[in-house]
């Protein structure tokens, strides 16, 4: 009888017109082959984010679809955002 535990990000999604990377990671726990639970936590990445303790794949992602015009485009947000409160 050996339990195992793994993480893996199960579902990537692109949304908005700045590219959010919503993350969803799944914890399954097996015993023997056999899925006991399985958990989910989700998180989202915005184009000024540091990716670099992700995995591979984000990083890919982040890199192909946060452009300069998608960064420049959030930072802009944000300093309007910012500016906007009073």
């Amino acid at each position: 009888m050996a339990l195992n535990k793994t993480i893996v990000d199960d579902k990537i999604e692109i949304v908005s017109d700045f590219k959010h990377l919503n993350i969803r990671t799944a914890t399954v726990v097996s015993e023997d082959g056999t899925e006991l639970s399985r958990s989910f936590h989700r998180r989202v990445l915005h184009p000024d984010a540091d990716v670099s303790s992700e995995s591979a794949e984000i990083q890919g992602i982040a890199a192909a679809v946060w452009t300069d015009d998608v960064k420049s485009a959030w930072q802009t947000f944000q300093e309007a955002q910012a500016n906007a409160r009073p």
